[in-house]
């Protein structure tokens, strides 16, 4: 992301929507985070989605890449680490998919959601089996909402160790920690570069929607980051 976004983010995180009633007082139970699971864990339990990244046009540019992608590339099977409330996911034309979240909430929202489609499966993180590979290994606006350096170095060696010929990630990429949040901003290509040397960045596409504070919900500090072998 670029330097310019950097100056709002920190409005953009007060800001994220939550469809429904009662967004004030799920803000208010969700204010003490103790780690990035346990606050995706209540704030599926409590009612919220995974976010407005997962909606309206934010949700289509991302189908839109994504879609094309899998055209051109002939992709046969995708995992996502952080699949969310599966909102994101209805965009998608995935031969064979695998989603994968820490939240069990959303597991099983997933999977009553796209229960006819034999496609799609749907895994806590725990029930993973570590040998599980796929064409293409997917994040979507996760990156930036992991809070601890452990869960992130694990997530990004799942996220790569999974992955037979794609890595996409969709996030910020920058070093910035807000107190009290949800959210850590970290410049993970650093992380590929020092941890997955046989893995280089393939192609970026920055968003078409470049975070407005004017428009909180409507853009993103995510843009596109696809990571090939050497």
């Amino acid at each position: 992301a670029s330097g310019q976004i950097l100056g709002p983010i920190k409005t953009f995180i007060k800001k994220i929507p939550i469809i429904g009633p009662s967004l004030v007082r799920l803000r208010r139970k969700l204010d003490k985070v103790k780690s990035s699971s346990d606050y995706w864990e209540r704030r599926y339990r409590a009612g919220g989605n995974s976010g407005a990244g997962s909606y309206n046009r934010l949700a289509g540019f991302k189908a839109s890449f994504l879609n094309k992608f899998m055209d051109e590339h002939q992709i046969a099977s995708v995992i996502e680490y952080g699949c969310g409330d599966g909102a994101q996911l209805k965009l998608a034309r995935y031969p064979n998919y695998t989603g994968v979240d820490v939240s069990t909430t959303a597991v099983e929202k997933c999977r009553i959601l796209f229960a006819g489609d034999s496609s799609k499966r749907f895994l806590q993180s725990d029930a993973l089996a570590p040998s599980f590979m796929a064409d293409l290994s997917l994040s979507l606006d996760v990156v930036y909402h992991l809070l601890e350096d452990s869960v992130f170095d694990a997530y990004m060696r799942h996220l790569f160790e999974s992955a037979c010929r794609f890595v996409i990630v969709y996030s910020s990429n920058v070093d910035q920690d807000w107190s009290g949040s949800h959210e850590r901003h970290r410049q993970f290509t650093r992380w590929v570069e020092e941890n997955k040397p046989e893995w280089c960045l393939h192609t970026t596409l920055k968003n078409a929607y470049p975070y407005d504070q004017r428009y909180p919900d409507q853009t993103s500090v995510a843009d596109f980051y696809v990571f090939a072998p050497r």
